[in-house]
C-alpha cells in the first residue's frame, strides 16, 4: 500500500485544501474534515496511508 504526504494549504468551513509534498501538483485535494484528525491547522503535514490521515509530528 502506497503512502502520500499532504500540507493543508486552506481550511475553508467544512473542507481542507490539501497539497501533495512528493510530486509538483497545481491543484489542491479537497477533503471533508470530518475524514482528518480534529486537530489540524493550516500548514500542518499529514501523512495517508490505509485510507486514513494522521498528523506527521517532526
Amino acid at each position: 500500500m502506497e503512502t502520500w504526504e499532504y500540507i493543508i494549504e486552506r481550511i475553508d468551513g467544512d473542507y481542507a485544501h490539501l497539497r501533495r509534498t512528493d510530486i509538483q501538483e497545481n491543484d489542491l485535494k479537497l477533503v471533508a474534515r470530518a475524514l482528518l484528525p480534529s486537530e489540524i491547522i493550516e500548514g500542518i503535514r499529514l501523512k495517508y496511508e490505509l485510507f486514513e490521515y494522521s498528523i506527521i509530528n517532526y
